[in-house]
């Protein structure tokens, strides 16, 4: 992922086709040694390929992918009410077992 943000903020800054000496240079400055092997298969699977067609292609493939996040929302809605008093009875556990942490010994007494 380091390689690959090395390479995207070259670009941005004007180099239309990094090489692999311009991204280990750029991850040196900010102390990451870079692998040459990775580098090179970085730059032999961007070869020939524009960066905007690229993000664009997987910005439309993210939209594709589930989040989860609805799923997760229609649970507590069914049983709200149990959920919220299990909760209510954890919060009044953990309150009882934190005063007994100090044994009675404050840490400035």
């Amino acid at each position: 992922m380091k390689y690959l943000a090395a390479y995207l903020l070259l670009t941005i800054g004007g180099n239309a086709a990094p090489a692999a000496k311009d991204i280990t240079s750029l991850l040196a400055t900010v102390g990451i040694e870079a692998e040459a092997e990775r580098i090179e298969s970085l730059i032999a699977q961007l070869a020939g390929k524009d960066i905007n067609e690229l993000i664009a292609e997987g910005t439309s493939k993210l939209a594709s992918v589930p989040s989860g996040g609805a799923s997760a929302a229609a649970a507590p809605a069914a049983g709200g009410a149990a959920a919220a008093e299990t909760k209510a009875e954890e919060k009044k556990e953990e309150a009882k077992e934190e005063s007994d942490d100090d044994m009675g010994f404050g840490l400035f007494d």
